[in-house]
C-alpha cells in the first residue's frame, strides 16, 4: 500500500487521490496457510484468561469464564460433526436472540468450516423464506419463540434453549478432538458468514464474508487499543445477527474482555445491567443515545464504571451528541462507519482528542483505502469535499451470494466497494456523514439532505426522534417531509415544527410536510457508526 505521497495528517495523496489509513498495519498469514477466524481468536486470548473475563447473561447471571472457551468451542464442534454430521461449506441459519451461547456456537461452527448465517429472530415467515433461499443451509438453530418461522431442513433445526443443545455442551466419553473424522483445514478466503443486506439499493441480498474479513476487522482494532489494568466488561444491546454485533461480541471474547447479554431492550434495564456488571463499555444504537440525553431513568442508576458507549446502526444527530457530551462529560461517545459489505467499521474513533470532534466517525483502519468520488465526474476529490464514498481493504466482502450481477455493480475490477454514502474527510483525515445518495431531496432542482434536517428536529426539546424523507410535489419534485416522534405529553403541531426549521435553514430546505408517528424504524443492515 503506497503511502509515501501521502499528507501525515489527513492521509491523502495529491498523486493518487487517494486516503490511506493512518493506523499501524496489519500482517496476514500466507493465504494458502489454513488459517480460520477461530484460529485467530484463540491466538489472541491469553492462555489463561484472567478468572474476572466472561460471558454474561444479564438476565439470568449464568456466566461462562473465557478460560472455559475454547474448550466448549473445541467439544461443541466436535459433538456437531459427530452427531448432526455438519462438514465444511455447510451452512448454519441461526434465528435467535442474542444470548451468551451465540459467540459459542459461531465460533464452533466456523471452527468446522461450516458457513455462519445468522438473521433478526423478528423476521417474518417470508423474509426468512427468501434468506433461506438465498444461503440454502442445511440446519438452523433457533430457540423456542422462533423456530415456528422456519421450513424443513435437511438436518432439522436445534433449538439453542432445549435440553437438547445443552448436551451437545458435554464432552462424549472419547476426547472432543479425536472423533475419527481427521482435522478440518479452513482458509483465510473460505466464507465464514453470510449476513443481510438491502446493499446500496434494492431486494436484500447475502453478502458473503470470508475468515480472512473478520481476521481484518479485529485485527485493526487489535492494533490500535492500549493495554488495560483489568479487563473490559461490554455490554452489548445491538444484536448479534447483524455484522456490527457479530463483529464486536467475537472480537471482545478474542481480546480477553468480558460480554455482557442483556435481553431487556428498555433503558432502564440496560442502565441496571451497566450498573449491576460494572461496565466499560456500552454497544448500543442511537435510539438508546437519545434515550440517555433525554431520559431521566440515567439519574437513578450509577455510570462510574462506564468510560464509553459505542454508538453504530445509524448515524447520530450533532445535536444529541452536543448534549451527550454535556450530560456524561466522563463518558466518551465513540462513532465508527462501516456496512455489512466492509466488515462492520472501515473508519473508527479511538481515544479521547477524536472522540471531541462532533460529527467525526474516526479515522480509517489499518490496511484500508478510501476516495471520494464526485457522482457527477467521476473525479476522485480531496480533504474537505463531500463525495461518494469508496472503501478498498481487506474488510471488504467476496460478493453477494448468487448475484454475480450486484456484486459487479458494487464491487468494480479495482477492488473498490462503492457504499452510496456522500462523505468527506476532513484535513485530520476524519470522516463525515452526510446522506445516502439514494436518499437525497431534490427540491426545484436543489439538494437537500434529510440527515442535516434530522439533526435540527432532534434538537428540539419536544421531539424525541423524526426521520426526513423525499415527498412527492408536482410543482417542486419533491419536498421534505418530517416524520416526527413527540415526547410524551407534548403538544407540538405542524406550524410550530416547521417554523423552528425555517429558522434555521436556507429556503429550499425548509420543512413542507409533518407526519406523527410512535417511533421511527431503523436500517439494521446498514452500519454507520
Amino acid at each position: 500500500m503506497e503511502t509515501s505521497t501521502s499528507d501525515p495528517n489527513s492521509g491523502f495523496s495529491s498523486k493518487t487521490k487517494i486516503f490511506h489509513s493512518l493506523r499501524p498495519p496489519i500482517s496476514f498469514p500466507p493465504s494458502p496457510t489454513p488459517f480460520s477466524l477461530p484460529d485467530y481468536v484463540f491466538s489472541l486470548l491469553p492462555h489463561s484468561p484472567p478468572t474476572t473475563s466472561l460471558l454474561i447473561d444479564a438476565t439470568t447471571r449464568r456466566c461462562i469464564p473465557l478460560s472455559r472457551l475454547p474448550h466448549l468451542v473445541r467439544t461443541l464442534a466436535s459433538n456437531l460433526r459427530r452427531y448432526l454430521h455438519l462438514s465444511k461449506d455447510d451452512v448454519a441459519f441461526i434465528l435467535s436472540p442474542n444470548s451468551i451461547h451465540i459467540p459459542l456456537l459461531y465460533l464452533s461452527l466456523l471452527s468446522l468450516g461450516a458457513i455462519v448465517s445468522p438473521s433478526n429472530p423478528l423476521s417474518s415467515t417470508p423474509e426468512v423464506s427468501w434468506q433461506i433461499h438465498l444461503s440454502k443451509p442445511v440446519i438452523a438453530f433457533a430457540t423456542s419463540e422462533t423456530a415456528a418461522s422456519l421450513p424443513s431442513l435437511p438436518k432439522g433445526t436445534i433449538l439453542l434453549d432445549s435440553p437438547e443443545f445443552e448436551s451437545l455442551l458435554v464432552p462424549c466419553s472419547s476426547s472432543p478432538s479425536h472423533d475419527g473424522l481427521g482435522p478440518v483445514e479452513v482458509f483465510q478466503n473460505d466464507t465464514a458468514a453470510i449476513l443481510y443486506s438491502s446493499g446500496t439499493t434494492g431486494r436484500v441480498k447475502g453478502v458473503e464474508l470470508t475468515h480472512r474479513n473478520f481476521v481484518a476487522a479485529i485485527a485493526g482494532v487489535h492494533a490500535v487499543r492500549e493495554a488495560r489494568q483489568s479487563p473490559a466488561v461490554t455490554l452489548c444491546v445491538v444484536p448479534f445477527f447483524h455484522v456490527y454485533g457479530f463483529v464486536l461480541c467475537i472480537r471482545e471474547v478474542a481480546l480477553g474482555g468480558s460480554v455482557v447479554v442483556a435481553a431487556g431492550k428498555s433503558l432502564d434495564s440496560i442502565l441496571g445491567a451497566v450498573e449491576e456488571s460494572k461496565v466499560t463499555h456500552l454497544a448500543a444504537a442511537p435510539p438508546l443515545v437519545v434515550g440517555m440525553v433525554k431520559s431521566a431513568a440515567a439519574e437513578k442508576y450509577e455510570l462510574r464504571s462506564l468510560e464509553a458507549v459505542l454508538c453504530g446502526g445509524a448515524p447520530v444527530a450533532n445535536s444529541v451528541i452536543e448534549r451527550f457530551k454535556q450530560r456524561f462529560p466522563n463518558i466518551s461517545l465513540l462513532q465508527a462507519y462501516g456496512l455489512t459489505e466492509t466488515t462492520a467499521g472501515i473508519t473508527r474513533t479511538i481515544g479521547l482528542n477524536e472522540s471531541r470532534v462532533a460529527g467525526a466517525n474516526g479515522r480509517l483502519v489499518s490496511n484500508c483505502q478510501a476516495k471520494i468520488v464526485d457522482p457527477l465526474t467521476g473525479h476522485n476529490l480531496p480533504p474537505l469535499k463531500p463525495g461518494e464514498l469508496w472503501i478498498r481493504g481487506p474488510m471488504v466482502m467476496k460478493g453477494y451470494v448468487g448475484d454475480k450481477e450486484a456484486t459487479a455493480a458494487t464491487i468494480d475490477s479495482e477492488g473498490w466497494l462503492r457504499t452510496g454514502d456522500i462523505c468527506y474527510f476532513n484535513s485530520e483525515g476524519l470522516l463525515f456523514y452526510v446522506d445516502r445518495m439514494k436518499e437525497l431531496i431534490k427540491y426545484k432542482g436543489y439538494q437537500v439532505a434529510p440527515a442535516e434536517l434530522e439533526d435540527i428536529l432532534i434538537s428540539h426539546p419536544a421531539i424525541l426522534d423524526a426521520a426526513v424523507i423525499p415527498y412527492p410535489d408536482e410543482d417542486a419534485g419533491q419536498v421534505p417531509a418530517a416524520f416526527v416522534v413527540r415526547q410524551p405529553g407534548s403538544t407540538i403541531n405542524d406550524s410550530q415544527i416547521m417554523g423552528f426549521v425555517a429558522e434555521q435553514v436556507a429556503p429550499y430546505k425548509k420543512i413542507r410536510r409533518v407526519f406523527y408517528i410512535d417511533s421511527i424504524p431503523k436500517n439494521a443492515p446498514v452500519l454507520k457508526e
